[in-house]
């Protein structure tokens, strides 16, 4: 396969061939989001190893360093550290707070400086995030006291935030959410009296492994931990953080050595949480030959290496609204693997893809129609048929970076050459994503 450049945003994809080796995907991008931002309020120094150095923490970094956090470069293979200014030491900004493409840098902020009483702050983006939705964050902050303005009756970025004395509450999230239910323990660290936040469903629980880390007075509770209580008081203590590799990333090798005939790739120190693994139990419903190794726990999360091996046919998958929070990401790769599985895939519970950095419902259901795949599409999912083929044609990542990986893959599988447009949109998540997959492939 080719990957060389047509221009800064396009590549050309020559169908074929094989992918074998060894891998290691980027540090996870909900952690480094956290670890940011956690070592920003806490006293002292946190050493940040392992940091994904693309460019949605990139945005994080900068818009703490605007507050006057110091936080070293972020470079590719360097360990990140961050001079915390403590709960009550972050200042009001002389500029905007520009969160780029990150919905997660925009949600977690807000709920980091919704209590900053007396100080002003505007958050905004690029074109994409300024039309994702915020309100599912204003609303629940507002009901522990806090100011947050936007357009669309504040949905929309620009937002301006008045930071408010905040009061602690018991809040029901109407979607499970780690971003949500993130940026509400943020704002209930300086909150007058405790606050729970009760989800309809586990979603990724970075958040609170890392704050327990830190010395916040967090407590989890209820039928499969969806009641999180915070009581504010404890002072946060930096600390040696070290990121796994991104599960979302990986998901791309584990699809790609699942599906491309004669594949076998082992991907290395993986994040293996088990409200990140859904990726993991589609494996095994599609009965796809694999296996995890050298499983440890690093720093409070559990890592380990996942080894897979093209075996041949692969059978239909069910993805439904109670494993959705634990593969929100993989949507789109897995929706590849559905056209190469034997029989109809069924996605449902998936309304959230609508309102990530694209449709990526639509998005997928476009660009693979394009390829020759047959997908019917739903307001909350998709019915995949499995073809078992794809055709090479003009294909379009519309500037969604898991989109465009998720196309690569694709276009390896075809029959014929593809072009990618917006292919650098790769660079948001897993900048050597390109270069990884020309290494691997044989």
């Amino acid at each position: 396969m080719s990957f060389n450049s047509i221009n800064s945003s396009a590549r050309e994809l020559l169908a074929g061939g094989r992918l074998s080796g060894k891998v290691r995907v980027p540090g996870d991008k909900s952690i480094s989001h956290r670890a940011l931002l956690f070592g920003s309020i806490a006293e002292g120094v946190t050493t940040i190893q392992g940091l994904l150095p693309a460019e949605d923490p990139l945005s994080t970094a900068a818009c703490l360093r605007s507050m006057g956090v110091s936080i070293s470069p972020i470079k590719k293979g360097h360990s990140v550290e961050v001079n915390g200014v403590g709960l009550d030491g972050l200042q009001e900004p002389a500029e905007i707070l520009d969160c780029g493409n990150s919905g997660t840098t925009m949600r977690l902020l807000l709920g980091l400086i919704v209590g900053r009483k007396g100080h002003h702050f505007v958050l905004s983006g690029d074109d994409s995030l300024r039309r994702r939705p915020m309100k599912r964050v204003g609303n629940p902050l507002k009901l522990m006291g806090a100011k947050v303005h936007g357009r669309s009756n504040g949905n929309l970025a620009p937002l301006s935030v008045l930071g408010q004395k905040l009061h602690g509450a018991v809040i029901g999230t109407p979607i499970a959410s780690a971003q949500v239910k993130s940026a509400i323990l943020l704002a209930a660290l300086t909150a007058e009296g405790p606050t729970t936040v009760i989800e309809p469903a586990h979603s990724r629980d970075h958040s609170e492994r890392m704050l327990k880390a830190f010395g916040a007075n967090l407590q989890v509770g209820g039928e499969m931990g969806r009641h999180i209580s915070i009581t504010p008081g404890a002072i946060l203590k930096g600390q040696p953080v070290v990121v796994p590799g991104d599960i979302s990333s990986a998901a791309f090798w584990l699809v790609a050595g699942a599906c491309v005939p004669g594949s076998e790739i082992t991907i290395e120190n993986v994040g293996l949480n088990p409200t990140r693994t859904g990726i993991i139990e589609i494996m095994q419903q599609m009965e796809a030959s694999f296996e995890i190794l050298n499983q440890r726990e690093v720093a409070g999360e559990p890592v380990g290496d996942i080894r897979v091996i093209h075996k041949g046919q692969l059978k239909p998958f069910q993805l439904n609204e109670e494993i959705i929070p634990r593969l929100v990401d993989e949507v789109p790769i897995l929706s590849v693997a559905a056209c190469f599985c034997e029989g109809i895939s069924k996605i449902k519970g998936a309304s959230e893809l609508r309102v990530k950095e694209t449709d990526r419902l639509a998005v997928m259901a476009r660009q693979l129609t394009s390829m020759g795949a047959k997908i019917e599409e739903h307001s909350d999912g998709l019915t995949i048929h499995g073809v078992g083929k794809l055709r090479g044609t003009e294909l379009d990542s519309e500037t969604d970076h898991r989109v465009a990986m998720s196309l690569a893959i694709a276009a390896l599988l075809a029959e014929g050459d593809s072009k990618l447009a917006n292919s650098d949109a790769a660079s948001v998540s897993y900048p050597d994503f390109w270069k990884d997959l020309e290494r691997l492939h044989d």
